[in-house]
Order: structure tokens, then C-alpha cells, then sequence
């Protein structure tokens, strides 16, 4: 009987979504198991490339979020070392966790994104007002995940506020028109496009770290209750991004659907959340694919970039 491939299933790092990072790959891990995978779990920290060298796993799942995992650094090393992965390669997941370039690209293309302005706090003057750009906004960091370090500033008190706080932990701040109105995402699997979601936060007034995280933090409806020809929409702007930024396997674009009705992309995650709160899982539990077959599908993803699961890596 042919034996299930070894996977080892990386988790935790050092960023502001470890324990996000521990929540999806623990979640992962125990599903890889329940399929009959030989999986084991192993964190991001100096002894990795020394671990992988040792593990010669067959595949890696990538559940790390954040710094490390959506940068293109695990990547690269994982590339280095001819071990396939689950996720986008390295320079399209550098591109993606750059919120700045990324808008860029969608703006360049004619797809939808709130106006925005890059701001540097690392030369030790922090900009006192917004420039050219109306009260209120959403003040984001460039390169992070999960809403972390997400303000909505509606005074110019609170804007001071923002960027003192951000320049204690950030470079460079995203300061991006606030846009009220119905938060949609859609997730895109293989090359396919899921049913939409609907996100409604119970806490802090937008789909925040704690909203995302936190049990009860938000109330997911799916598939949203919209009509026919806006679902088609999202679900080929979702593609369109997932393809213009060169992802691969999975990714999740988020939406703004503006009291004007216009559509608007807020961001793309090139590697959705599997927690218990996570909003791809669900997506894919409407679509009739259950949790661990939408593991087994990413695994099966990555193993398809090597020979064969025998072929372990020397």
C-alpha cells in the first residue's frame, strides 16, 4: 500500500499573527492527521532550514500568516531547498503583503480600490495632517495581516493619535479613503471562485483583529444575500486580482459595496485564515466541500509540484 506523503505543517513565527498563525495550522495539522498524512507541526524561528534539512518532508503547509509566512521569506527558503509548499510562490506573495504596490497594480489595471496615500514614519517627522486626502480614512500599516494596527480616523486629533501610535512599531503607514457601506469577500480555490460572503462585525465598527477573531467578534452570511449579477461581479474581480498578482492555490479578496452601490477592493490575502472564525472555510462549507477536503485539496495542490510523495528532499 502506497504510503500517505510526510507533511510538516508551519506555524507560529515571530509577527503580530502568531497566534492567528497557531489557530489555522493547528486546525490544518489535525486534519492532515485525520486524512491518514503523516503531518507534524514545527514553528518559524532560527532552527527551521536546520529542522528541514532533518524532516526531508515530502510538503510543507503554510500556516504561517504575517511576517514570514505571506512575505516571500519561507517561501524563498523553502524554494531554496526544492521543497513544494502550499500557497503562492515567493515573489508573488512578496508583492501581495505590500498593500501599497498592490494597490498600485489595481489601480494601474482599472480595478476598483479606495484612493490612498503612503505616509513614512521612519525619518522621525510624523505627518500632523492627511495631505490631500478627506477625514475620515483608514489608517493600515503597509506590510501586515489581519487587521492588525487598523484605525479608522475621523478627527484630525485622532489622526495625530494614529501616527504616533503606528510609529512605535511601523515604517510606513497606508492612510486610504473610508468607504461606508456592506463588507463582502470571496475566495478564490484552484482557479475557481467561491460563493460570497458576507461579514458583519459585532465589535469596533469594521471587521477589526477582534472582530475577525474573537468568538461572536462578527456574523458571517453565506452566500451573501445579493443578487445574481453583483455576485458574478466579485467573484470575477476576485479572479482577476487573484490573477494579476500571479497567486496561486488559494486567496481571499475583501470588498467594500459603497452606499453608491460601486464595488470597491479593499485588499487580497494570499493566505486565507483557517481558523474556526475564518471566512474562506465557510465559504468553501457552502460550496459543499468540507473543511478537510479544502485541506486535503491545498496539500494535494503543493504535492502536485513535486514527482511523487516518495521523492522525498535530500
Amino acid at each position: 500500500m502506497k504510503r500517505k506523503a510526510s507533511i510538516v505543517v508551519v506555524m507560529g513565527g515571530p509577527g503580530a499573527e502568531r497566534e492567528v498563525s497557531i489557530q489555522s495550522g493547528g486546525a490544518a495539522l489535525r486534519a492532515l492527521q485525520s486524512l491518514g498524512y503523516d503531518a507534524r507541526s514545527l514553528d518559524f524561528d532560527a532552527g527551521f532550514i536546520d529542522a528541514m534539512r532533518e524532516l526531508k518532508p515530502d510538503a510543507v503547509f503554510n500556516a504561517l500568516h504575517g511576517t514570514g509566512g505571506e512575505d516571500g521569506h519561507i517561501q524563498a527558503i523553502l524554494e531554496h531547498l526544492g521543497i513544494p509548499f502550499t500557497g503562492s510562490a515567493m515573489a508573488a506573495s512578496a508583492f501581495a503583503i505590500d498593500k501599497h504596490l498592490t494597490k498600485k497594480l489595481l489601480a494601474g489595471e482599472g480595478l476598483p480600490t479606495p484612493a490612498w496615500d503612503l505616509f513614512d514614519l521612519a525619518g522621525g517627522t510624523l505627518p500632523l495632517l492627511p495631505g490631500s486626502l478627506d477625514l475620515p480614512l483608514v489608517v493600515k500599516p503597509r506590510y501586515e495581516g489581519s487587521s492588525a494596527g487598523v484605525a479608522i480616523v475621523r478627527t484630525h486629533e485622532q489622526w495625530t493619535a494614529a501616527m504616533l501610535a503606528a510609529s512605535k512599531t511601523y515604517a510606513h503607514i497606508l492612510a486610504e479613503e473610508y468607504i461606508e457601506g456592506r463588507e463582502l469577500t470571496c475566495g478564490v480555490l484552484g482557479e475557481e471562485a467561491l460563493p460570497i460572503v458576507e461579514i458583519q462585525p459585532n465589535r469596533d465598527g469594521f471587521y477589526s483583529y477582534d472582530a475577525k477573531y474573537a468568538a461572536g467578534g462578527s456574523t458571517h452570511i453565506v452566500p451573501a444575500p445579493i443578487d445574481d449579477d453583483l455576485t458574478a461581479r466579485l467573484q470575477m474581480l476576485a479572479l482577476s486580482a487573484h490573477r494579476l498578482l500571479g497567486l496561486r492555490d488559494y486567496s481571499r479578496t475583501d470588498f467594500i459595496l459603497g452606499a453608491d452601490h460601486r464595488i470597491y477592493i479593499l485588499e487580497i490575502n494570499s493566505l486565507p485564515g483557517l481558523t474556526a472564525t475564518s471566512l474562506l472555510p465557510d465559504a468553501c462549507a457552502a460550496a459543499g466541500m468540507s473543511f478537510e477536503a479544502l485541506i486535503e485539496r491545498l496539500i494535494g495542490f503543493a504535492l502536485a509540484r513535486t514527482d511523487a510523495p516518495d521523492d522525498a528532499v535530500a
